[in-house]
């Protein structure tokens, strides 16, 4: 697909831009309004897809649980393995800007399938809850208390350490809005030992040497938007002796990863960074 075509869609999905609009300037790149609208199946997220882990698989024990939180309850998605140690490490999944949907709580699922706790959470809880509507969702989203979210984030950390069933280690991992809050919670809670974020904004280089947690960061290498923090991060985290690996994905867009995404899916990256993913937490949080 034409890279404008997505690069258009990303600014839809992050400025945000209103839908007619975006549409309207769909209908130019591609070449008239029926062009546009045949476009849209290909960029826009099917979440028909999001069950490569089933939500009724016998192997999980599987249910949405109230958490008290600094902001407020938090219905939480927390998927757990039948089988395996008795103790085990927790993983915080973020969401991207769309809140906590299908494909969130089924990346979920996988996290809890490798061995962990995983809690899927809805940082729009403050604000009633993750809807159905996306563009509802975008909209919610720029209405996050960053600094509120941030530590309600930093409180799960401590939630799951807690656990009756917790080995004691805590990691996280986010997708492009998700991935610059797993970036600012490993800057909040010293006490994270894993950190995976996803095409993530990047916190400030004065904030870097605050991260304890190990760091494995993905990017996009068709990202542009968010690849340009990636040089000062790095030369922020070799100052300041952080531990971390980067990988950039060339070719690859920003949302690689989700398998929902349409056009900006890329299977060979996606499981690429997935199996790198797992083997970093397996091994962060042992």
């Amino acid at each position: 697909m034409d890279p404008k075509i997505v690069a258009r869609y990303d600014e839809y999905t992050h400025a945000p831009l209103p839908r007619r609009t975006f549409l309207e300037r769909l209908a130019t790149l591609a070449g008239g309004t029926a062009a546009a609208y045949a476009l849209l199946p290909m960029l826009e997220n099917d979440y028909a897809r999001a069950a490569i882990v089933a939500p009724g698989d016998a192997r999980l024990a599987i249910e949405r649980v109230p958490i008290r939180l600094p902001g407020g309850e938090m219905r939480a998605y927390v998927a757990v393995p039948r089988a395996g140690p008795s103790k085990r490490a927790g993983v915080i999944v973020i969401h991207e800007n769309r809140g906590l949907n299908a494909h969130i709580e089924d990346v979920a699922r996988r996290v809890a399938l490798a061995g962990f706790t995983a809690v899927g959470v809805d940082m729009l809880h403050a604000q009633g809850g993750t809807p159905s509507d996306e563009d509802r969702a975008r909209e919610m989203i720029g209405k996050v208390d960053r600094g509120a979210a941030v530590a309600d984030l930093a409180a799960l950390v401590d939630w799951l350490r807690a656990r009756p069933d917790a080995n004691g280690r805590v990691g996280a991992i986010g997708f492009c809005w998700g991935g610059g809050m797993v970036n600012a919670l490993a800057v909040a809670a010293p006490s994270l030992d894993a950190a995976v974020p996803f095409y993530g904004q990047v916190p400030a280089a004065g904030d870097v040497a605050k991260i304890r947690a190990k760091l494995l960061l993905h990017y996009a290498g068709n990202d542009p938007r968010i690849n340009a923090g990636i040089l000062g991060y790095e030369a922020a985290l070799r100052a300041a002796g952080v531990a971390y690996t980067l990988h950039v994905y060339e070719g690859a867009e920003h949302a690689f990863h989700n398998d929902t995404a349409g056009a900006r899916y890329d299977e060979a990256a996606a499981k690429l960074a997935w199996t790198r993913t797992i083997a970093f937490l397996q091994a962060a949080l042992a």
